[in-house]
């Protein structure tokens, strides 16, 4: 049986829990803050139950197959399900994941069996931050999964941050973000507008009740200057084939669904009526 707490446990930015899944021992979901966070099976280091998690790990596949270097920047980090899923998938590749909260980074090294070092390395600060410090033309892959409460902090949604994005990114890699959003979706609108400013190839993956907008839930936005990368016709079949299935709209579909969004910005500086004036 593996060493799991029970019950909550402090950490730096609130708390983490370890909930066992009924009938599977060394199984268990990872709640941040009360919120679910991750699945590992320790039996199965390939499994992800998330479905926007799945989808990410199909686009990954697409580029991993592609490139026998493959390299993945996590931004958030959790119980690192992704990132270790990708390294049983994609062994040779090397991975970075920047958690703000150091205390967490450490529990999910302790917990959950995670590769180590060239593998997967954790890094401790404020995803933003550390993205901006990165070299160019680094990863292949950049995966966004950061939240505050239920909501992707706003810093980590807008144009110049998605243009440091597109900075580390080698040649033809793809973003990959994570955003929660509810009827009538504008938040994934407004974001798939900004990726599309910055991009030449955007598109989203989302269950078809989402897309309706019916109900709260996770849609994943792609981005990518890669032409060929999302006509994949491998990927397409593979969304499809998911436990819960799911579309990929590209093109025209994604633009429509972006609609007359604008692309979210910085708060721009207020300026001293007194300074603007001056000589």
């Amino acid at each position: 049986m593996p060493d799991w707490p029970d019950g909550p446990v402090a950490v730096a930015t609130g708390t983490v829990e370890v909930v066992r899944e009924p009938g599977r021992p060394r199984a268990a979901t990872l709640l941040v803050n009360g919120v679910p966070s991750s699945f590992v099976d320790l039996d199965d280091p390939g499994l992800l139950d998330f479905e926007y998690m799945q989808q990410a790990a199909a686009v990954v596949d697409v580029v991993g197959a592609r490139r026998a270097d493959l390299s993945v920047l996590h931004l958030g980090a959790g119980g690192c399900a992704l990132a270790r899923a990708l390294a049983h998938r994609h062994p040779a590749a090397r991975q970075l994941a920047v958690e703000l909260d150091g205390e967490l980074a450490r529990l999910a090294r302790v917990w959950f069996d995670l590769p180590r070092a060239p593998q997967l390395r954790l890094r401790t600060g404020e995803a933003r931050e550390e993205l901006t410090r990165l070299p160019d033309a680094t990863y292949d892959v950049v995966a966004r999964d950061v939240f505050a409460g239920d909501r992707t902090p706003e810093h980590l949604t807008t144009l110049e941050f998605v243009h440091e994005v597109r900075r580390v990114l080698r040649p033809g890699g793809v973003y990959v973000a994570n955003c929660a959003d509810r009827p009538p979706l504008a938040l994934a609108r407004a974001e798939l507008a900004t990726l599309a400013a910055a991009f030449t190839r955007v598109g989203v993956v989302a269950e078809p009740a989402q897309l309706r907008g019916r109900r709260y839930g996770n849609l994943l936005l792609i981005a990518t200057d890669d032409p060929d990368l999302l006509d994949d016709a491998g990927l397409a079949r593979t969304l499809r084939s998911l436990p819960v299935p799911a579309r990929l709209l590209t093109g025209e579909e994604a633009r429509t669904l972006a609609g007359a969004a604008a692309p979210l910005r910085d708060p721009q500086p207020l300026v001293d009526p007194v300074d603007e004036h001056a000589g």
